[in-house]
């Protein structure tokens, strides 16, 4: 069934209307019949019911024929909803009841005095324009409420075509919205969507035989042929299609509302809006991420990610025309990525909540498969287990949005996220998901520009992702023979604690009930005796050994003296600092840049003899190591206190772990916590206080997380007792904290 047959149908009920009005003598001045919602909208299904009101002036009485005027209507064998109203009533029923407010918006005369429709409807419309603001939480309000209760037409296991997340009740709103002339929501593939989805509700109540807006799980079959389509699998495929599509444009509109509804009321007038810089290229623009015409997206193959990344990290719209134009105007990625690339990809997918409408964005736009092309494998998929609440792809989302929440419990959050992104990657293939992925995740992490040690991390995550579950579920954790069995397959430790998270994030993606208490104990249970077995093996992490580098000849003459080199590469710079080696030598370095505002991405220290040498991976291009020699040098001769002037953000959440296994001969601090300017000044700053050397630093940014490792000793080169060791732990997590810890 398409439009042309609604169309007929409406026709039909329209004549049998005007012919019951005229054939009892309704007046055709002061009286008038019309039609509102759906009917009004002249979208009649097979089994619509006709929304009619007799509306009549004020001054004038309805009558007995008000009354004679349904019958003819109900036995033509028409479901009837019906009312008589005075002007009056139907005006103030529009300001107390949005529901009838949103029926009038869509009323159609169809008999009688046509003044008086007209009146009726530009009275009923000024009155929708002129309380907006007043009314527009409410109705957000019922929308969020009916969402909550009818769930996702993409989701849902039987979804409601009108009132589900996505459905025909959302994308009326739309409308309604945009009859308030207070944003646009003029969408345009939002109409061809909506009529597809009125295709559909036509054919499911032909095969009820009656009215109903919901597919039973038989009818997924039965829909194939009517809609023209191969399976129930296409059927399902098509129908989330179209609700996730309306969800989509119906979830920025709001946030258009919303970002309206912020405003104050006294900005009048069209002013040019102001954009605020947010990266290289990308601006904010009244809430919605966008373009600032300095760099066009054919000239930086990062800026569709960058675009991306600051929208989520946000929770901004990415403005659908930006992401459109990137779709189709940005540079391709260059394989490998560069480090820029992964780096945003990774603080993409660890945005959290906001991860969720940007990726949807990506998707419908079409940007998406700049970025990821496998997804097509996997978009609007239903999942053969009915224990899952979402399709495929919105799975993963949701596996990425829980597993955002882990990064801290992981010394790799970067594999984590990107692992999660690629876990089912091989569902929509024959064969066993799990295997499939792992081939095609490899090549993924390839492109992604990951070395071939972390490569083969994400290939095994995706490979054994449901591992721990399925064992833990129906074998005896306490069995050295199910233990073994874990550590034959994951055979590190690191990849160990990567593969537990993934799970707990995978499996609260998939339903509550998969990730209950009873569960969760199990798996984590069996993780805990895996890792043991690993640390029983004598898995001892060892120090990285740096090769000798040439010391500059002004050094060996006079180890006091600062010098820098700096070398430019297409990720940005690597400045090395040579400087005589001391506790808090690293601490002076670290202060300098951080307030120099030069951004770290990753450092290395070690010793080489009385030097003390490092390295700074940074961003920025353009740095000059005159300037930096003569800074640092000020700072470690004493002649300047730029830490003393550095301000400390405190309050962030922090772990400091002390590996006891992880060198022979230095104490291991590692510290996660959330990425910020000065952070390795920080922590360095703090052990110095505590007089604590750090003999070596592996400082690495991994999207939004810092995963910094320090090798420290006491000045005479030995590790750290028990309690010097609590004493540097909890030096760290004060100054990180703000809360005073006792060691």
């Amino acid at each position: 069934m398409t439009a042309d047959d609604r169309a007929r149908r409406t026709r039909a009920a329209d004549d049998l209307c005007r012919s019951a009005y005229a054939d009892h003598g309704v007046p055709d001045a002061g009286f008038c019949l019309i039609a509102v919602g759906g009917y009004g909208r002249g979208e009649l299904a097979p089994y619509s019911d006709l929304d009619a009101v007799l509306v009549h002036a004020d001054h004038l009485d309805a009558g007995d024929f008000a009354e004679r005027l349904w019958y003819p209507i109900w036995d033509a064998g028409h479901r009837l909803d019906h009312a008589v109203r005075s002007l009056s009533e139907m005006v103030d029923a529009a300001a107390s009841d949005l529901k009838v407010a949103l029926g009038l918006l869509d009323l159609r005369h169809l008999a009688g005095d046509p003044g008086l429709t007209l009146r009726l409807r530009t009275t009923v419309l000024a009155a929708w324009r002129r309380d907006a603001r007043r009314r527009l939480p409410r109705l957000a309000q019922l929308r969020e409420q009916r969402h909550e209760l009818m769930g996702e037409l993409a989701h849902a296991s039987v979804p409601d075509l009108k009132e589900a997340e996505g459905g025909l009740r959302d994308a009326g709103i739309l409308a309604a919205l945009v009859a308030t002339w207070l944003v646009d929501a003029s969408w345009p593939d939002l109409e061809p969507s909506r009529q597809a989805l009125l295709d559909v509700r036509d054919e499911v109540q032909a095969l009820a035989g009656r009215p109903g807006d919901r597919i039973t799980p038989e009818m997924w079959d039965q829909l194939a042929a009517p809609l023209g389509l191969a399976d129930a699998a296409a059927v399902q495929v098509h129908v989330r299609a179209l609700g996730r599509r309306i969800s989509h444009l119906s979830r920025l509109t709001w946030r258009r509302v919303g970002a309206m509804l912020a405003r104050p009321t006294s900005v009048r007038g069209a002013r040019r809006p102001e954009l605020q810089q947010a990266a290289r290229g990308v601006a904010i623009s009244r809430g919605e991420v966008v373009l600032d015409g300095r760099v066009a997206p054919s000239d930086d193959a990062a800026l569709l990610l960058r675009a991306a990344t600051v929208a989520a990290e946000r929770d901004l719209v990415l403005a659908p025309a930006t992401a459109a134009r990137l779709a189709r105007e940005s540079a391709p990625l260059a394989e490998p990525w560069s480090h820029e690339g992964r780096t945003l990809l990774v603080r993409l997918l660890a945005a959290g909540r906001g991860l969720l409408p940007t990726w949807e964005t990506l998707d419908q736009t079409g940007a998406l498969r700049l970025i990821l092309p496998e997804w097509d494998r996997i978009r609007a998929l239903p999942h053969a287990s009915v224990i899952h609440r979402f399709t495929v792809d919105r799975h993963v989302v949701q596996t990425c949005m829980e597993a955002s929440a882990l990064l801290a419990d992981v010394s790799r959050p970067d594999l984590l996220v990107v692992a999660a992104l690629l876990h089912d990657i091989g569902k929509g293939e024959a064969g066993d998901h799990a295997v499939g992925g792992a081939k095609v995740a490899r090549e993924v992490a390839v492109r992604f520009g990951f070395p071939p040690g972390d490569v083969d991390i994400v290939a095994s995550l995706v490979r054994w992702h449901l591992l721990l579950a399925e064992t833990a579920t129906t074998r005896d954790p306490q069995d050295p023979v199910t233990v073994a069995m874990i550590t034959e397959r994951i055979p590190d430790r690191v990849t160990l604690s990567l593969l537990l998270a993934l799970s707990q994030a995978d499996a609260l993606a998939t339903s509550t009930k998969a990730w209950s208490s009873w569960r969760a104990h199990l798996i984590r249970d069996l993780a805990w005796r895996a890792d043991q077995a690993l640390a029983d093996r004598g898995a001892t992490l060892v120090d990285d050994e740096y090769a000798d580098v040439p010391l500059p000849q002004s050094v060996q003459a006079d180890p006091d003296r600062v010098e820098v080199q700096v070398v430019d590469d297409r990720e940005g710079a690597v400045i090395r600092v040579f400087a005589r080696d001391r506790v808090g030598l690293l601490a002076d370095v670290s202060a300098v840049l951080a307030h120099l505002r030069v951004p770290v991405l990753a450092a290395r220290a070690w010793p080489q003899g009385e030097v003390g040498v490092s390295e700074w991976h940074t961003g920025e291009p353009a740095v000059d190591p005159a300037v930096l020699r003569e800074r640092i040098q000020a700072e470690v001769d004493g002649r300047t206190q730029v830490k003393e002037r550095l301000a400390r953000p405190l309050g962030h959440p922090a772990r400091v772990l002390l590996r006891q296994d992880g060198s022979l001969t230095a104490t291991v601090l590692e510290v996660r916590t959330p990425d910020r300017p000065g952070l390795v000044h920080q922590v360095c700053a703090a052990l110095a206080g505590v007089g604590v050397a750090v003999r070596s630093a592996h400082a690495d940014t991994l999207g939004p997380q810092a995963v910094d490792v320090f090798y420290v000793q006491e000045p005479t080169g030995v590790p750290l007792g028990a309690s010097r060791a609590a004493e540097a732990r909890a030096a760290v997590l004060t100054v990180l904290t703000g809360a005073v810890v006792d060691g």
